[in-house]
């Protein structure tokens, strides 16, 4: 299993129009082959600082996310909303127990 965690930032007077962007790169990536989980949580402290938590079967899924349109169209977006910092950490470990 692959865990992507960590942070983004934006300037929290843009998050109502980042909001519709994010609903949808989550929704679409939780529809890929291979994600496990996928959210992103605006900190209750720091209007502007998302945690986002993506887990992944492997790293082949991994990769394709990396490939699909909506992580494009989600990046594309980044100056507009004013995203600035990205701090997001891989970590690999053993499938969870079923």
């Amino acid at each position: 299993m692959i865990l992507v965690t960590g942070t983004i930032r934006l300037p929290a007077d843009s998050l109502s129009r980042a909001l519709p962007a994010m609903a949808a790169m989550v929704a679409a990536s939780r529809a890929e082959p291979g994600c496990l989980a996928y959210s992103y949580a605006q900190d209750l402290f720091d209007a502007g600082l998302i945690h986002v938590v993506e887990r992944w079967r492997d790293r082949a899924a991994l990769a394709a996310h990396f490939a699909t349109p909506h992580l494009a169209v989600w990046r594309a977006q980044f100056a507009d909303l004013g995203i600035r910092e990205r701090n997001l950490v891989l970590l690999e470990g053993e499938t969870e127990p079923t």
